[in-house]
């Protein structure tokens, strides 16, 4: 069944809180009670959006409306509500997601409208103008990346590059990290043992995090980047065994136990970074380009945060976008008309340039990305930072058969466990294998 898309409550208020403007959110969308609302203007078309609860406010509602002469209902993401609306035919016309994580489950059973024919007509969406992130909004029938299109990120980040102060490197009188050379994994994880701090045996300052969103993504990344592959290539299963997956597996056993930040044992208390990167307890966070946003909250915050390159594994040097949070249009949208106009306007018309200005992440349109914020010293760096780092992004397809979500699930009942007990990798491995497995054999027999 589909879940809702990934994302902390409370990183979403932030974003939403900071960002200034009904348009600038970059949060991602979160299980909630399901409320409809409307205000009940425009032309008699109804354009129906499923979408976070704060995503826009009365006022933005009405210039949605009349922008776009249409009657707006917003439909608050619950998962129990989309997946009836979706077996009913009945779906919203527009439903927020996650393309890298939603795209080939939704894509592969048929309930997505393939955007080809609507990007081909278009002149504010033109194919050859959008981001390559947005491959992930991508599915052939068997593998994601490539295919037809059948969705759009509002915006986007390579999620395993790092943040940094500065500030706590000089004190601890630690190299700074190279704007342009990625650390090794290991270097990564030496860095954030020294920079940690503890008082009466409990950490006071983290000295890294390395979470992400979520173990499964990092697991595949990782893999990746020693010149493996997690998921095979028909999508069909996992092998945690290879020496490439247990490389990966072995270092992040070894961060966990190491407790130097947030991990699947000792999660942190706040659900993401931001708070503890702010308050001077996190010397690193790994995110992408819209934590900028949250380093530039503050003058003297920004005074002492870089921007680096993603760490790497092995050789295969390799960035991702483990999010790309944008919107699809059901197959059954009742008003893809209007849906369409939504789309252009959402993401070339006049929020993409206010959320651009924001700074919370990489515009879903290569054209606009020289517009990014280059005000601040911390902007002009991140930006350099970013430019080189784009060559190296990659889809890392997930499987239309297993949702990262379960997935994950699986790796938060077994890792814990055999972590305090000192399980032997190999083991680990088996039965992440097996339990594994059986959802992803579970789900083709469910696609056919």
């Amino acid at each position: 069944m589909p879940v809702a898309p990934r994302g902390s409550l409370d990183r979403r208020r932030f974003l939403t809180a900071s960002a200034g403007a009904a348009f600038t959110a970059a949060a991602l969308p979160g299980c909630a009670a399901s409320v409809d609302s409307g205000s009940g203007s425009g032309s008699g078309k109804t354009l129906t959006v499923m979408t976070q609860v704060d995503e826009w406010d009365a006022k933005a509602k009405k210039n949605i409306e009349k922008t776009l002469d249409v009657t707006l209902r917003v439909i608050t993401y619950d998962v129990t509500k989309l997946n009836a609306l979706l077996s009913s035919k009945n779906p919203p016309d527009v439903v927020r997601g996650l393309g890298a994580t939603d795209a080939p489950y939704f894509a592969a059973r048929g309930l997505m409208t393939d955007l080809d024919p609507y990007f081909a007509k278009s002149k504010a969406l033109q194919p050859s103008d959008i981001a390559g992130a947005n491959d992930v909004w991508r599915f052939d029938g068997e593998k994601q990346g490539a295919g037809p299109r059948y969705g759009l990120a509002k915006d986007y980040s390579q999620d395993c590059m790092i943040w940094y102060r500065a500030d706590m490197f000089e004190e601890a009188g630690l190299d700074l990290p190279s704007e342009t050379e990625p650390l090794s994994m290991d270097e990564w994880l030496d860095l954030g043992e020294r920079l940690t701090k503890r008082k009466l045996g409990k950490v006071k300052v983290y000295g890294m995090s390395a979470t992400g969103l979520g173990p499964m993504q990092q697991l595949m990344w990782m893999t990746a980047s020693a010149g493996g592959q997690l998921i095979a290539e028909d999508q069909g299963s996992v092998d945690f065994s290879s020496p490439e997956a247990r490389k990966a597996l072995q270092w992040y056993i070894d961060y966990t136990k190491a407790d130097v930040g947030p991990s699947i044992i000792n999660p942190n208390p706040d659900g993401w970074d931001g708070p503890a990167y702010q308050a001077n307890r996190m010397a690193i966070a790994s995110a992408g380009h819209w934590f900028g946003g949250v380093a530039s909250s503050e003058p003297k915050l920004a005074e002492v945060t870089r921007f680096a390159p993603a760490p790497q594994l092995g050789s295969n040097r390799i960035s991702p976008c483990f999010g790309g949070t944008g919107f699809w249009m059901p197959k059954d949208a009742k008003n893809k008309e209007a849906a369409w106009k939504f789309f252009e306007w959402y993401f070339a018309g006049s929020p993409a340039k206010e959320r651009l200005a924001g700074g919370w992440g990489l515009p879903t349109l290569n054209s606009l990305r020289q517009k990014l914020p280059q005000d601040t010293a911390l902007q002009k760096q991140a930006y350099e930072v970013q430019e080189r780092e784009l060559q190296y992004f990659s889809v890392l397809p997930v499987s239309p058969y297993a949702q990262t979500d379960a997935l994950n699930g699986i790796l938060n009942k077994v890792l814990p466990a055999a972590i305090k007990s000192d399980t032997a990798v190999g083991e680990i491995a088996d039965a992440l294998n097996s339990r594994m497995n059986e959802q992803f054999k579970r789900g083709k027999e469910m696609v056919g």
